[in-house]
């Protein structure tokens, strides 16, 4: 037993060392074919359109999304498809991505005609730097691999393992030389974390109006007690006429209030509120106001405008739910 667990563990680091090589033997194809397709992407105006049949295909769908969320429009379309009506997907002002490691690949060569016809430049990564598609493409990118992978020398592995390298070497020079920003990139993946907290304001989530807990600086103690209740915060704000912020009442005041033995019937509330409270406006990251919780370990900031004025409350659980934790 102990003999096959070594031998499995031998030909799983015989495949990565393989892949290794082949990725390696890649910085000697960031040449100037390299440079000249990004040129090309760069200068596309419509959306670079990634095509390839089989594993060729599953990878060519993947620089696709790369591509995409990267800052550089692009899509995939099966060959196969494309030469049953899909190609009308392609326009004059887009550009072509092709994949095949051996480059003569049936149902790209077929639709090779009518790329040319359309006259969009097509770039092609492709093992074999003489094929057809190699030779039809006005840029050539060689991929190429030494063995695969596979000690049958059959499955694709090494060969799609470089050719997705490279996509995604294509993918990050054209976002730094787009001035792609981490901004940008939240704005493609909204559903993600790094979305929510580079896009997700405080005026998204704050609390406002009727859910605010407010009682004004004559309440009493009973009175901003029943408020914290009502809102569910652990806290109160006390404000002025026109809603100008004169201090704040927690859970932890109201422990130290206890202690004293204060008539909550009868004691003001401005006796025992705190006058200095953290504030954020209401257009900042929600994540720079998680940020002031954590560093000064509170749960609540009042929402301000002009320094003073009471526009909303942020709690750590608006944050929860909104996943920016």
């Amino acid at each position: 037993m102990l003999k096959s667990a070594d031998k499995i563990r031998a030909l799983g680091l015989a495949v990565i060392e393989t892949e290794n090589q082949a990725i390696a033997a890649l910085t000697n194809r960031i040449n100037d074919a390299f440079v000249e397709a990004c040129e090309f992407m760069l200068q596309c105006e419509g959306r670079i359109v990634v095509i390839g049949m089989g594993k060729s295909g599953h990878i060519g769908s993947k620089i696709a999304a790369t591509l995409a969320s990267t800052g550089s429009p692009a899509f995939f379309v099966h060959p196969g498809e494309a030469s049953h009506g899909d190609f009308g997907m392609i326009t004059p002002k887009d550009m072509v991505l092709a994949l095949s490691n051996s480059g003569e690949t049936e149902e790209i060569l077929l639709i090779l005609p009518l790329i040319k016809r359309l006259g969009v430049p097509l770039i092609s990564l492709t093992g074999n730097s003489y094929s057809t598609l190699a030779k039809a493409a006005t840029i050539n990118i060689d991929v190429s691999v030494e063995k695969e992978a596979c000690p049958l020398g059959l499955a694709p592995t090494s060969s799609t393992t470089a050719a997705l390298v490279m996509g995604d070497a294509l993918a990050i020079a054209l976002l730094e030389a787009k001035g792609f920003s981490a901004e940008d990139f939240a704005r493609s993946h909204p559903g993600g974390r790094l979305g929510r907290r580079l896009l997700l304001l405080v005026h998204d989530i704050m609390h406002t109006g009727d859910e605010m807990p407010i009682v004004h600086i004559t309440a009493t103690l009973r009175d901003a007690l029943l408020e914290m209740t009502r809102k569910g915060l652990g806290m109160t704000t006390i404000v002025n006429q026109g809603l100008d912020i004169a201090g704040i009442f927690t859970d932890g005041d109201l422990r130290r209030a206890l202690d004293k033995q204060l008539d909550i019937h009868n004691t003001i509330i401005t006796e025992v509120m705190t006058t200095e409270y953290k504030r954020i406006d209401a257009d900042c990251l929600a994540i720079e106001a998680l940020s002031i919780m954590q560093s000064d370990q509170i749960t609540v900031l009042l929402v301000v405008e002009k320094q003073q004025t009471l526009t909303g409350v942020l709690h750590i659980h608006d944050l929860l739910r909104a996943r920016v934790i």
